[in-house]
């Protein structure tokens, strides 16, 4: 997507090989500073996924190849392999995509010599990427039709679109996930407006997803993440797109913690919601979403809050009572039944079992 015009990626080769190292956004410094991070080594794509400096399943998995790609030329053993694919495996529990790259990453490399893993590593790690934008166009393309077919019906009026936590390019290679139907409409001049979800504790919704929306030109405004039922009930929210960092064989889904309760507005006032569903985050082997692991973090998240001084100086500040416990779970689960459907590389595709199955049958086994 582009930047004030520039075209650009959240993660790319820094040379032609791993001597060179990795670049990524730092998206810890979004939205008041656009600063790339060059990772040298896994430690550093660890560190990167770990803090959030890389975020979103699709861009973790991203990281996590191209983490093994630069151990692999440090050292190209069978126990590096391993070693580094549970390095990588520890960093993040919640999102399929990570453990999907790193065991794509296992099964190529197993297979090669050593003398020749560091090369194909690099050359896989580059090809997931390539893929994921490939996945992402695709499924702008199937939810495309929902925001024209809403636009004819509204005869040019703006479709209000309404989407939580940043499922936008920043959390992929390119495109996002359910920003890339947003970002297809936009550039073919159909009128909308997008209800961006601040997106409380981490604000990726107001950081992120307000930031690239900005940079690229769509009309949005940033909202608190319990007005969505209200702007709902008034009937001033057309369609829901929201991403997923999991979605269980039964089409149940785990996404960023409020997306349950847009889910159950959404089904109180007929807005139809979507959930954009790149096929690497469908796990086939959980058969609802009362098996996902549903990662806890720090405290510190919910009780202290980021931020720019009127002075331009970026700082961190205390919103609780000084000792106040808090809790901050990173996700939650959002029955297949509150799901209108699931916008897929292969098109809509019902958030059931048996659909899911039937469209990605080498997945489902």
């Amino acid at each position: 997507m582009k930047v004030d015009g520039v075209p650009m990626r959240t993660i790319w080769p820094a040379g032609d090989g791993p001597g060179q190292g990795v670049e990524i956004i730092d998206q810890t410094r979004l939205p008041h500073r656009l600063t790339t991070v060059r990772l040298m080594d896994i430690g550093q794509a660890a560190h990167a996924i770990r803090a959030m400096l890389v975020r979103g399943a699709p861009l973790i998995g991203a990281t996590a190849a191209y983490g093994v790609a630069l151990e692999m030329a440090r050292d190209p053993s069978d126990a590096a392999l391993a070693a580094a694919v549970e390095q990588l495996g520890a960093t993040r529990p919640t999102a399929i995509n990570l453990m999907w790259a790193l065991e794509r990453m296992r099964a190529k490399l197993a297979r090669a010599a050593p003398g020749d893993r560091a090369e194909i590593a690099w050359a896989e790690a580059a090809a997931l990427c390539d893929e994921d934008v490939e996945i992402n166009q695709a499924i702008g393309r199937a939810a495309l039709p929902l925001i024209e077919a809403i636009a004819e019906a509204k005869g040019g009026a703006p479709v209000n679109i309404l989407t939580h936590c940043n499922a936008g390019w920043l959390a992929t290679v390119d495109w996002g996930t359910a920003t890339a139907p947003i970002y297809m409409a936009h550039d073919a001049g159909i009128p909308l407006h997008v209800w961006v979800d601040e997106t409380r504790p981490r604000l990726q919704g107001a950081a992120l997803t307000a930031w690239e929306l900005g940079r690229h030109g769509v009309p949005h405004a940033v909202i608190p993440d319990n007005s969505g039922g209200h702007l709902m009930r008034r009937g001033e929210v057309d369609i829901c797109f929201v991403g997923t960092d999991r979605t269980t064989a039964n089409g149940d889904v785990c996404n960023k913690i409020g997306t349950y309760l847009k889910a159950l507005a959404a089904a109180d006032n007929g807005v139809p919601f979507y959930v954009c569903l790149p096929s690497p985050t469908i796990d086939f082997t959980l058969a609802s979403g009362d098996e996902i692991p549903i990662e806890e973090r720090a405290p510190e998240e919910v009780t202290h809050i980021p931020g720019v001084t009127p002075e331009g100086v970026e700082t961190t500040v205390r919103i609780t009572p000084e000792g106040a416990p808090a809790r901050n779970h990173g996700f939650d689960v959002t029955p297949a039944r509150l799901v209108t459907g699931l916008a897929t590389e292969r098109g809509l595709v019902a958030a059931t079992k048996e659909a899911l199955a039937a469209a990605f049958p080498e997945r489902a086994g």
